[in-house]
């Protein structure tokens, strides 16, 4: 009897198609989790057991051999779906039923993937947050937007799960919760069917089990991405502080400390990298835009119906109102500036190295922490990767955050396999 608990998404997908197990199966084992641990998780906002069991008899009939056949994945409810409703998380939005899927759930379903539900999402993807809880301890947060599916992941309800960042979004909830997140470049998937909310920021992203999980999604979702090296060379890591980190807590960084020191026993090579001091206006630059962006995708609703709208969403909006055009160009401006010497910066290494998060997860459930140690690298559209710590035992997860060149994410997801390997070496 395989033990679905500890195959990742790349192991049950080959199981299926060599019809070593049945995609039924599969389905039922990760059914019966949703049924044992979703009244304490609370990740989906829209599941349907029937619906779970009709795709995989539809698809049943000789079609589960793509390369992710009968794996089921948690789809975060900003992303429209043609059989469940997309909520958004506002009341606004309760009886919203898309007519076809977005475009990267259209290529999961095309790929043989099983759509299990949509998962909590915080309010238009911002910070009204949802009742989700962390599987780890449910008195504390799981983390930002993408948390639904976050958790879901962490409580073992699918291998695999869609998410989106623009601040924090993916790389926060994955160091949380102790999972594998990848954050590819801007502009590389699709965001047809996607709700936005700062058009300059928003990325689709996803969870998986491992880094050959994060690397299968990204070869379903971004079709010609290039290929990977098989050099086997040391890695070339830098490690980048930025001017935040000073909310690093003491026992993050020597998690972090420790795994730096275990890649080079291992061989590899991690040079301190100090920013310019111009860098430290990016936080309050990506803010900025975030904000004004934010402001006009939801014109609509605040016209509409703005009693529904949270108070948080109403003070992003009061924000962008007292911002000027003339401050939002400049935002954009000194980001353009600074991104060739941020990219000279990158060039002697195959990836930067870096905290997730500052802290674990917070007790509550109302505010999800800070997310400047992913949204820095955010404002200049690089892909990122959390890699899961090591921790002692009992200790809550933590992230080691990987950051990679523009467009360089095949380089980047390279990388993450070494830095995988020596760190699964060192549990």
């Amino acid at each position: 009897m395989r033990n679905f608990n500890q195959m990742d998404a790349s192991d049950i997908s080959e199981s299926v198609r060599s019809q070593a197990v049945s995609a039924e199966s599969v389905a039922e084992h990760f059914l019966g989790c949703v049924e044992a641990r979703e009244l304490s998780i609370k990740a989906f906002a829209a599941f349907d057991p029937g619906q779970v069991r009709a795709q995989v008899r539809q698809l049943n009939n000789g079609h589960f051999k793509g390369p992710l056949a009968g794996v089921p994945v948690g789809i975060k409810d900003i992303f429209d779906t043609a059989d469940h409703p997309t909520g958004f998380y506002s009341p606004i939005y309760a009886d919203n039923r898309p007519s076809r899927d977005a475009h990267v759930v259209a290529l999961l379903r095309q790929a043989g993937a099983v759509i299990m539900g949509k998962t909590h999402t915080t309010e238009f993807a911002y910070m009204h947050t949802g009742p989700t809880r962390n599987p780890h301890d449910l008195e504390r947060t799981p983390g930002s937007s993408s948390a639904g599916s976050a958790a879901g992941m962490a409580a073992g309800f699918f291998p695999i799960a869609l998410g989106t960042q623009t601040a924090g979004s993916l790389i926060k909830p994955a160091s949380y919760c102790g999972l594998y997140a990848f954050k590819p470049t801007y502009g590389l998937v699709s965001l047809e069917g996607v709700k936005p909310l700062a058009p300059s920021f928003d990325t689709v992203g996803w969870y998986g089990r491992s880094v050959r999980d994060l690397q299968l999604l990204a070869e379903v979702l971004i079709p010609g991405i290039a290929q990977r090296t098989d050099e086997r060379r040391p890695g070339k890591f830098g490690f980048c502080r930025t001017a935040r980190w000073d909310q690093v807590d003491e026992d993050i960084a020597r998690s972090l400390d420790a795994a730096v020191e275990d890649l080079r026993r291992a061989g590899h090579q991690v040079s301190e990298v100090e920013l310019p001091q111009a860098f430290a206006t990016v936080f309050d630059d990506h803010l900025l835009i975030n904000d004004c962006e934010g402001a006009r995708s939801l014109a609509k609703e605040l016209q509409a119906r703005p009693e529904l709208l949270s108070d948080e969403v109403l003070a992003m909006i009061e924000r962008a109102r007292q911002t000027t055009w003339e401050q939002e160009s400049a935002a954009k401006k000194r980001l353009a500036t600074l991104a060739p010497v941020l990219e000279a910066l990158f060039k002697p290494f195959d990836a930067m190295l870096g905290a997730s998060c500052g802290i674990v997860a917070p007790l509550g459930l109302g505010a999800t922490g800070p997310s400047d140690f992913s949204k820095f690298w955010m404002a200049f559209g690089l892909p990122q990767i959390n890699i899961p710590l090591v921790r002692n035992a009992g200790a809550l997860p933590a992230g080691l955050q990987m950051i990679g060149g523009f467009r360089d994410d095949s380089i980047l997801l390279h990388a993450a396999e070494q830095v995988e390997a020596v760190l699964r070496a060192a549990d």
